[in-house]
This record gives C-alpha cells, sequence and structure tokens, in this order.
C-alpha cells in the first residue's frame, strides 16, 4: 500500500494566486507520466518472471506511481476547472505506447534495467523536490514533498536490486556508466514531449515533438538550483560505482549544474 493517501494532502488550502501558469502546466504533463505506470508494470513483470520478490515489488511501485498521477490530475483540475484529466490521459495513452511485448530488457541485462530505473527515479525525485522549492502554493508544495519522498525511496528500491543482480551478472563499471548515459539521453524522447502536448496543447493542435520538448524543457529547467542537481549526480555516480564524495563527483556535479544553466538559458531562447 502507499506510503500516504490523498486524504494527507490538504486541498482546502489552494491559494491561486501562489500558482504560476507555467508551473500548471508541467504539472498537468507529469501527471499523464506518472499515470501511465501500469504498461510499464507489465514489462517488468515479463522480464523478471523469474524473480517473484521483485515482481511484488513492482506492483507496490506501480500504486504509487499511479496514485502520484491521480494526485497531480486532481490538483489540475482544482488549479484548472477546465481540465479534465481523464480526458487528456486517455489523448495521451492513446498517442504514446510503452512498448511492452518484449521477453528480455532492452537494456542488455537485468542490472542494465534496474540501474536504468534509478536513473528514471534520480530524474523524478530531484524534479520534485525542485518543483516543491519553485512554488509557493502550499498544496502543491504538499504533494511534491511527498511525491519526492516516494521517488527517493524507489530509487533505494531498485538500488538495492541492482546490487544483487551486479554481483550475479558481472555487469563492469564501464557498461553501467553507458546505461546510464545512454538512460539519461532518452529524457529527450518522446514520452515527456507527447504527454506535454496531451496535457497542455489545445485539442485542434497537432503533435510537433521539438516544439513540445522545448516548451516543456524550458519550464521544468528553470526550477532546479544546485543542490538538487547535486544530489542527482551523486545517485547517479553510486549506481554506476564512482564514489560521489570523491574529484569525479565534484568535477561531475560543477559540470551538471553549468549544463543545466546553459541548456535551460538556450532554451527559454529558443521558446
Amino acid at each position: 500500500m502507499p506510503q500516504w493517501t490523498p486524504d494527507d494532502i490538504p486541498w482546502g488550502e489552494f491559494d491561486a494566486s501562489k500558482l504560476s501558469p507555467d508551473i500548471l502546466k508541467v504539472v498537468k504533463a507529469a501527471s499523464m507520466v506518472e499515470r501511465n505506470a501500469g504498461d510499464y508494470t507489465s514489462y517488468l513483470q515479463k522480464i523478471f518472471r523469474d524473480d517473484p520478490e521483485f515482481q511484488q515489488l513492482s506492483v507496490q511501485w506501480r500504486a504509487e506511481e499511479v496514485q502520484h498521477g491521480d494526485v497531480l490530475g486532481r490538483y489540475a483540475e482544482l488549479a484548472d476547472p477546465g481540465f479534465n484529466f481523464q480526458e487528456r490521459f486517455k489523448r495521451f495513452t492513446d498517442g504514446y505506447k510503452v512498448p511492452i511485448d518484449l521477453d528480455n530488457s532492452v537494456r542488455g541485462s537485468l542490472t542494465g534495467e534496474l540501474l536504468a530505473r534509478c536513473i528514471v527515479e534520480t530524474g523524478t525525485s530531484s524534479f520534485y523536490s525542485a518543483l516543491r522549492d519553485a512554488t509557493d502554493e502550499p498544496v502543491l508544495k504538499a504533494i511534491c514533498h511527498r511525491i519526492a519522498g516516494d521517488e527517493f525511496r524507489h530509487y533505494k528500491w531498485f538500488y538495492d536490486g541492482m546490487k544483487h543482480y551486479v554481483a550475479r551478472e558481472g555487469v563492469s563499471m564501464m557498461r553501467r556508466a553507458m546505461v546510464a548515459i545512454s538512460r539519461i539521453r532518452e529524457t529527450d524522447d518522446d514520452e515527456l514531449a507527447y504527454a506535454y502536448h496531451a496535457a497542455v496543447d489545445p485539442l485542434d493542435v497537432p503533435y510537433d515533438h521539438v516544439r513540445c520538448n522545448r516548451e516543456y524543457a524550458a519550464r521544468a529547467y528553470g526550477f532546479y538550483r544546485p543542490v538538487h542537481t547535486e544530489r542527482a549526480v551523486s545517485m547517479v555516480l553510486k549506481v554506476i560505482g564512482i564514489d560521489p564524495t570523491g574529484w569525479i563527483g565534484g568535477k561531475a556535479k560543477a559540470f551538471a549544474w553549468k549544463k543545466m544553466q546553459s541548456r535551460a538559458e538556450a532554451l527559454r531562447k529558443a521558446a
């Protein structure tokens, strides 16, 4: 069962004057991705078919992710009465499909699959932490605080599982680094861009990947501060097997923050 419920959210404290339109657009897109955990769980169940303990864990993960989507969707409807979460979510699932008809991990190993999940949870935990710190709207702040806590916990689940498979499969540090880099690059794939389109664009506007990716990222990257990127880099280095407190960690954190700033600025100009 999830660690918290929608009843724990102080819905009555909503203050529209403290919510920016840009933040609401990002929340709407995030609700699509979070709610769409079912198909990915089916994929995990297939490739971890010989690991009943992990299969059970994936069901718990799905329940919490679905709750995240439902709560964010409810929030979006509260902030924008013209927004219909269920209709928009159907638009998203009609146009974006997670590839689930696979019997083996697309990452080449079960270690790689769990490492990729760690990268995703790193991104979501840092995103919701950054969004929590960027907004003054009390209900959204409370929601993001709880979701960020869940995502950090999910990271630990997948990290602990990955360590088990590293010992069994013997995946090298170099190979783990390649999987991590590959998954980070996939941030620009269709999922977030199409979620933005489905949640935000008027119904008669056609999907444009470049535009939607730019408009989503230009807003989302602006929420981040050094503390968020530093923690994310530490989490990524940890799953690769590199000490995040060493000199490599220091260089990586400085580079990540500089890269985040430069990309955010470039996206703002392009938008």
